[in-house]
């Protein structure tokens, strides 16, 4: 298992620090390390764990928080998730970055992206907007736009703050501005965490010690709900797929998809095992193994995204299946191998 890195962006004020409070308070047993991107002294009081801090602290919900600048951050990110000296499991399941509002989100992407670090994997690129700041904000900082665009998932945050009329006419506009990629509503930056990434089970003792994580969730009002604000897809085929048709459906992707996980049936000899695929927008991860004894190949995948036409989806998963794989050029293959990581 591979720890997804997950880099948040957003200019001043738009809800950052915010969404990283509420994954703190909603993200069950996953740990999470939170390395935030800024120069000189940062103001942690807002993520609920106490003040100034300028080097690795342990909190008692298992997350961690530091502060560093962008020459650090593959140091930081080797540190979070190296194991113990006993051998045991990385301190945290997921790491998120809090970009700061001078840095440029994609220079951040390219350090995480092009980490020879084996024990991660780019978890996504989430840019805040403010809903009631939008025209000013991009007004003052016209490379919004770009921002948008480099985006894996856009949060139009605050739109409690707009009237609904607004609120649809900036959601058309920053999915116009973005490009396809999914853009969720959401009000003081609650998000599904399992939208950002997969939950994990671990089992707890029957009797134990209130962690942080209780007391907070204790404290936390039930009218805090989360919004989910997207939705998912499953498609099942038992059939073989055509690695080059597949690739198309996965490249060129519907508007609106964030995350793809699953796993792949290509059966074109030499290619029978088991390839288990993973995207973040455009960003796609496969690794290979062998079916596990007792399995029928067969390809199930998980869509995720916001505004998805499922029946464009399916449609367009089908037109890759493949009824004769045996007769499929090994070398196609190519086209699926270039992006394996084994």
């Amino acid at each position: 298992m591979t720890i997804p890195v997950l880099v948040v962006a957003g200019f001043l004020g738009s809800g950052k620090t915010t969404l990283l409070n509420h994954l703190l308070r909603t993200t069950g047993q996953v740990r999470v390390g939170v390395i935030v991107n800024d120069f000189g002294k940062v103001n942690v009081d807002a993520l609920t764990v106490a003040a100034q801090v300028d080097s690795v602290v342990g909190l008692g919900n298992g997350c961690l928080c530091c502060v560093t600048d962008v020459s650090e951050l593959d140091a930081m990110l080797d540190r979070l998730t190296t194991p113990g000296e006993d051998g045991g499991d990385p301190p945290v399941d997921v790491v998120v970055i809090e970009a700061s509002g001078l840095a440029e989100p994609p220079a951040m992407v390219r350090l995480v992206v092009a980490s020879e670090n084996p024990a991660i994997t780019y978890g996504g690129l989430v840019e805040v907007v403010d809903a009631a700041e939008f025209d000013d904000t991009r007004t003052r900082h016209p490379q919004l736009d770009k921002h948008l665009r480099y985006a894996d998932l856009v949060l139009l945050n605050k739109v409690d703050r707009v009237t609904t009329a607004e609120r649809e006419r900036l959601l058309t506009l920053v999915r116009d501005l973005a490009d396809g990629v999914p853009v969720v509503p959401t009000e003081h930056s609650r998000v599904d965490p399992a939208l950002l990434f997969d939950p994990v089970d671990r089992p707890e003792p029957r009797w134990k010690q209130l962690s942080f994580e209780d007391l907070v969730a204790a404290d936390t009002p039930h009218t805090e709900h989360v919004h989910a604000g997207y939705e998912s897809i499953e498609l099942v085929e038992d059939r073989p797929v055509n690695p080059l048709r597949f690739m198309t459906f996965l490249t060129d992707r519907p508007a609106g998809l964030y995350r793809v996980k699953g796993h792949v049936h290509f059966g074109v000899p030499g290619h029978t095992q088991r390839f288990t695929l993973h995207t973040v927008g455009p960003h796609l991860r496969l690794t290979r193994d062998e079916w596990p004894h007792g399995t029928t190949p067969g390809t199930t995948l998980v869509l995720i995204g916001a505004g998805l036409d499922r029946e464009a989806i399916h449609t367009a998963f089908t037109e890759t299946v493949e009824p004769n794989p045996e007769t499929v050029d090994p070398l196609d293959m190519a086209s699926v191998t270039r992006y394996l990581r084994d």
